[in-house]
């Protein structure tokens, strides 16, 4: 029973995907040995460099301007740890109890060879294709990706791409490292599984532990795995060039990914084709964007670092909270309520925003619509009749500026509004009180039977 893909593309989220280390992607050039020693130097010494994973790619996809999350993530940096020894800790996550669910059912998913999934990507994406036979030579290969490193990891799955686009048959990749580029530092992510088509077309596979009901999932969950495949359909093209050069065929990566979700309230797999196309395009562009790490790195101030000082337990930071604050609050940040749910760091960034007065706060729609107004206490006296706000030679907004006169035009109809209702008010100075007896005022008279 398949998901309707108007249905399925409904929103574009995102879920934790694994962490791992993090190295430079296959064919590009690792970072100098200038920049890999200051971003060494923002973490700490001795501090391993923290994985970039699917949530934090997502975060960075649809925040491009934060350059406080793309210096930390391109450097490594723990920013849980981080934001609790900040004092804001962060405030979500995912349940050792979903976890387990879900690491239950891929592993019924991807039993006996993959069989199933196997003819859940036939049934849904290749219908036209041969079945994989149960042996011989026409079943379905399953490669050992296993390697030193995550570098070995990711070269042994680009080998393994090429060897079965070569074969021509069915074969079923079982968690590949796939490297990224973002913003000038390699990521690495792992999906759930790459299926090469008997065609050489290669597919993303994303295992969900929720429901699909009658044929539906929920529109949130299914865009989180539509929006994080498709970085994976992304990583799996800087893949597929290296792959259709080495093996003289051409190598075409699906732009529909198979959703695998329990069926109905059982355990049994049941599946969906999801077309990626628009969250393709709107990662590969907003991950084009992101500004390079070593040209944040090189505008911070000599010495700055962010590191935590543990103690010898490695739990508790030791260094002052004030100057965590100073270090973090000397990269700017692109605050918006959206990074509540997608960033460790967003409480301090917010409370950071209330502090200073920053539109930022509200949200993105009302940063929009209040153009060069950047404070709660410029847009207060913008909209004040009679205030100078927009006036002044160095004021940023103009007398004629669209913000002001819309906040302007706002506050009159408010006060013709309330003029034309008339509500009385109580004077402060006459303070309402209790009724009492005129024999004693405010005190309550005692029942008969207690005199």
């Amino acid at each position: 029973m398949s998901v309707p893909d108007a249905r399925l593309r409904q929103v574009n989220v995102f879920r934790d995907s694994r962490a791992v280390a993090t190295g430079p992607p296959a064919g590009q050039a690792p970072p100098s040995s200038s920049l890999r020693r200051r971003l060494s130097e923002l973490r700490g010494p001795g501090v391993r460099p923290r994985s970039l994973d699917a949530r934090a790619l997502a975060a960075l996809a649809a925040n491009p301007g934060c350059r406080r999350r793309a210096l930390l993530d391109g450097a490594g940096v723990d920013k849980g740890a981080l934001a609790g020894a900040l004092g804001s800790p962060a405030g979500y996550g995912q349940s050792q109890f979903a976890l387990v669910r879900g690491n239950a059912f891929e592993a019924r998913v991807k039993a006996d060879g993959g069989a199933e999934l196997l003819r859940l990507v036939r049934e849904r994406l290749d219908p036209g294709s041969p079945p994989p036979e149960p042996e011989g030579p026409g079943a379905a290969a399953t490669p050992d990706l296993s390697a030193a490193g995550p570098e070995g990891r990711a070269a042994r799955t680009a080998l393994a791409l090429r060897e079965a686009t070569a074969a021509g048959g069915w074969t079923l990749l079982d968690h590949p490292m796939l490297a990224v580029d973002v913003a000038g530092s390699p990521a690495y992510v792992e999906p759930d599984a790459v299926v090469v088509h008997p065609d050489g077309s290669w597919t993303v596979v994303e295992i969900k532990s929720f429901p699909m009901i009658d044929g539906s999932a929920d529109a949130a969950k299914v865009g989180a795995a539509a929006r994080q495949a498709a970085v994976y359909v992304l990583a799996l093209e800087q893949v597929a060039g290296h792959a259709a050069a080495h093996t003289g065929r051409a190598v075409r990566v699906r732009d529909r990914v198979l959703l695998v979700c329990p069926k109905d309230f059982s355990n049994l797999p049941t599946a969906a084709a999801v077309d990626v196309r628009k969250q393709l395009s709107t990662t590969r562009r907003q991950l084009g964007r992101l500004t390079r790490v070593e040209e944040i790195a090189a505008a911070l101030p000599e010495g700055t670092t962010f590191d935590l000082r543990m103690a010898d337990d490695g739990k508790t930071p030791t260094r002052p909270a004030k100057e965590l604050a100073a270090a973090v609050e000397a990269v700017g940040a692109a605050y918006a309520p959206e990074c509540l749910a997608a960033c460790e760091l967003a409480f301090h960034c917010r409370k950071q925003a209330r502090e200073e007065g920053a539109v930022e706060a509200l949200g993105r729609g009302v940063r929009g619509e209040l153009g060069a107004l950047r404070t709660i206490e410029e847009v207060l006296a913008a909209a004040r009749p009679g205030d100078r706000t927009g006036d002044g030679p160095d004021d940023p907004t103009g007398p004629d500026d669209p913000a002001v006169l819309a906040l302007r035009r706002a506050a009159a109809l408010r006060a013709e509004a309330l003029a034309a209702a008339a509500v009385p008010q109580t004077p402060a100075e006459e303070p309402r009180v209790p009724r009492a007896t005129a024999e004693e005022p405010g005190v309550p008279r005692p029942r008969a039977e207690e005199a």
